[in-house]
């Protein structure tokens, strides 16, 4: 089951019995999931479960929700950050799906290892090193004894409670906040929203792309669930779009082309919308699987789907884009849309905290 049907199971838009009798089965899934994860929890608030510190101050970002809340563009955006204050730091993730050795990717030189996200985090950091796999509580001690890093950014890591942190960072998808309202596999939600409580400060993302209703109505909805934890609210725009080669080409002419879009990303609806708020004129949307790995029969389908429509241009998102190298696409100009990260509110607020982090550790 691809992402787009998989929403419309769990959005309850699939009608028919089968449809019914499958959410059923997977409401009863979501119950003992979130047993395990209630007494996860409650085991490391009551320390039956050991936490492990390290030397250096540890900044985790999280969501509390599977899929595409943005952590990306936003873990570039501390990463680089926090390089531009002086200090040396390093990124740890568990490396979901991460490509082999011998797996190719568009890197320009030679195949790499790591997955999507890692991947593309190199490009928008190129300095900061980044460390992926399952013992973060070892990866990070590798981070500052082998690379000096001074701060520790803690991708993917609201979860990941055995490794000690200084300042929770929790990102709230505000088109989907809340995952269907249950937990996986009925839901997307990783645990309760209960569990909110532990975290520091709320980054609502695509608070630019709801209503002022809706904006408001969930902030009072996570005012309730972490009373006096502040919010502040970040929007993704589109910067600029790169070529197979990484060249960089500007948005406007883009404007009014024929085009396909696909993708392989947890929340596929915001690249639907980015592609619509730069006026292409697009003919196809296709979703693959989050994390998919591109074989030549996919580009080979993508290339006649383009074909076949007229596209003149075929877009994708930096997360595809850095799974498929130059000789193995032979359709339309291949372009990737870069994604910004802006501040719509707050941004003083997340720097005043870092500072105080770095200054107290």
């Amino acid at each position: 089951m691809d992402e787009a049907a998989l929403h419309e199971l769990l959005s309850g838009r699939r009608a028919g019995p089968g449809a019914s009798l499958l959410r059923g089965g997977l409401t009863l899934a979501s119950s003992a999931y979130s047993a395990v994860m209630t007494l996860r929890n409650t085991a490391y608030d009551q320390g039956w479960l050991k936490t492990h510190r390290v030397s250096v101050p540890v900044i985790s970002l999280g969501n509390i929700t599977t899929g595409g809340t943005g952590k990306t563009p936003t873990a570039a955006w501390l990463a680089n950050w926090l390089r531009a204050c002086g200090r040396r730091p390093g990124l740890l993730s568990r490396g979901y799906r991460a490509l082999s050795p011998t797996d190719q990717s568009n890197t320009g030189e030679q195949p790499q290892c790591g997955n999507d996200e890692k991947l593309v985090l190199d490009r928008l950091c190129p300095e900061v090193p980044h460390l992926q796999q399952k013992d973060r509580v070892g990866s990070a001690r590798r981070a500052v004894q082998e690379f000096g890093c001074d701060v520790l950014l803690l991708d993917d890591g609201f979860q990941h409670r055995r490794l000690d942190r200084d300042l929770d960072l929790v990102l709230i998808d505000a088109l989907q906040p809340w995952g269907y309202g249950y937990p996986l596999p009925r839901g997307l939600l990783r645990e309760r929203q209960t569990g909110l409580s532990r975290a520091d400060l709320i980054l609502i993302t695509r608070a630019n792309q709801c209503s002022k209703h809706d904006l408001a109505t969930l902030r009072s909805e996570l005012q309730r669930l972490c009373p006096g934890t502040a919010c502040i609210d970040l929007a993704f725009k589109p910067t600029q779009a790169v070529d197979l080669h990484w060249q960089a080409h500007p948005l406007s002419t883009l404007k009014d082309k024929n085009c396909i879009a696909f993708c392989g990303i947890g929340n596929p609806k915001g690249f639907e919308q980015t592609v619509s708020s730069i006026e292409a004129n697009c003919k196809q949307f296709h979703h693959f699987a989050d994390h998919h790995h591109y074989s030549r029969n996919d580009l080979l389908e993508l290339e006649q789907l383009a074909a076949t429509v007229g596209a003149d241009v075929v877009l994708t998102t930096q997360k595809d884009l850095v799974k498929i190298a130059a000789d193995q696409w032979n359709g339309p100009p291949l372009l990737a849309i870069e994604i910004g990260l802006e501040f719509l509110a707050g941004q003083d607020l997340l720097e005043t905290r870092l500072r105080q982090i770095l200054h107290s550790t």
